[in-house]
């Protein structure tokens, strides 16, 4: 679907698997491509310096990695772009096909201008971490709760929930099931230093390192819950638009996924704060000091963790789709404290869903549902998404789902 772009732009955060990606673009295409990463200094600099010279140095089609260090190179890029589709119409007729591939993991910087500049000519994919369905290789549908089509979705393979735990615990980045013997403490920690040296420090300057540290971690404390800046600066010790900013690198760099609220003209007193979440479990438990999954299980933290993996995972099925998950997918919350952990909104139709760890959440789960009259939107039927063995109708509209189906 992305042979028509002559650019192409893969981002994501770092480790999530963007080279791996590109590398299966390139291996589907029969021609040679050329690559060049601007981690090299001398390349950078002539990219910065130079950007006409360091095009015309390199042939395409071409992989230009880490491209957010030289974002001057659009406009150079977008000429190139009008001139070979010019001469396509005008020319020998020679289809343009993909002539750069972009990729950066704080490509935030320039997205602006990638999508003036390049609009119309450059297709975008957004990667997070593997999801559940893409580690054990079944087939990934988008996620959408209507009853008749989960019943002929392919499930997961049903585990315990210790295997779930497992899973949570461990994470879904690519390097820990490609080298199982990696310790899981090692790795996130050196991900979390060369995330800040790489990454964090080429954004803000950052004067004290371990309140950054310190803050990403009162934000892990916080996954699933919603976003409070005022109460996160007291726990940091900074002030709350420092908060807001670091915050915001957080998002735009994949590492968290703001869920917004649910906005409706018919519906007054509604709580404006999105709601954080960790996108991937195994830095949020490393960051909140949890050593094993069985201790994981048995905490405090168990619920809020599994309400996180549920959510994340639904938010890839629609990146990995090519869908937009901020048109999608909101959250219910009211100043009277009704809520309801997911709205889907697909195709007019609106659905409530709930997230419970256990396997019998019974008729309390759904009794916010009636608010989605309210909407005056359609709603087929609502969910509540738990540890049930098997889809059971809770009443004739709304159902119990296992975690399986997502």
């Amino acid at each position: 679907m992305y042979g028509n772009f002559p650019a192409i732009l893969v981002t994501g955060s770092r480790q999530s698997g963007k080279s791996t990606v590109l590398q299966y673009l390139v291996n589907s295409k029969s021609q040679k491509i050329n690559e060049v990463s601007l981690d090299d200094l001398n390349e950078r600099t002539m990219a910065i310096e130079d950007p006409e010279t360091f095009l015309r140095t390199h042939e395409v089609p071409l992989i230009i990695d880490e491209f957010q260090y030289a974002p001057n190179l659009l406009s150079y890029i977008k000429i190139i772009i009008d001139e070979a589709r010019k001469n396509e119409m005008f020319g020998d007729g020679k289809e343009v096909g993909t002539l750069y591939y972009l990729t950066g993991s704080q490509i935030f910087e320039t997205m602006e201008n990638i999508t003036e500049s390049l609009a119309g000519r450059v297709g975008i994919i957004d990667l997070y971490p593997l999801s559940t369905r893409e580690i054990y290789n079944v087939k990934e549908e988008l996620f959408i709760p209507d009853i008749h089509i989960l019943r002929n979705k392919v499930p997961l393979k049903y585990e315990y929930l210790n295997n779930v735990f497992d899973r949570i615990f461990r994470g879904s980045y690519p390097e820990l099931y490609k080298n199982k013997n990696i310790s899981i403490e090692a790795y996130f920690s050196s991900y979390l230093r060369t995330y800040i040296e790489r990454d964090v420090r080429k954004i803000i300057n950052i004067q004290d390192e371990s309140k950054f540290l310190k803050f990403i971690s009162s934000l892990a404390a916080r996954t699933s819950q919603e976003f409070n800046a005022s109460d996160i600066a007291k726990d940091v010790g900074v002030d709350s638009e420092t908060v807001s900013k670091w915050t915001g690198i957080l998002s735009n760099t994949y590492v968290i996924y703001l869920l917004q609220p649910h906005m409706n003209n018919n519906v007054g007193r509604i709580i404006k704060r999105p709601k954080i979440y960790f996108m991937d479990t195994g830095l949020a438990c490393y960051l909140t000091g949890y050593v094993s999954s069985e201790t994981l299980q048995r905490s405090a933290y168990s619920g809020q963790i599994f309400e996180t993996y549920i959510i994340s995972e639904i938010i890839k099925s629609y990146t990995n789709q090519q869908r937009d998950p901020k048109k999608h997918l909101y959250y219910y919350r009211d100043n009277n404290g009704k809520e309801i952990d997911l709205l889907v909104i697909y195709e007019d139709n609106i659905y409530p869903v709930e997230i419970k760890k256990n396997s019998n959440p019974g008729k309390e789960a759904i009794k916010n549902f009636d608010i989605i009259k309210k909407f005056e939107m359609n709603s087929p039927n609502g969910i509540v998404i738990c540890l049930t063995k098997d889809i059971h109708p809770l009443d004739e509209n709304n159902y119990m789902v296992p975690i399986e189906y997502i």
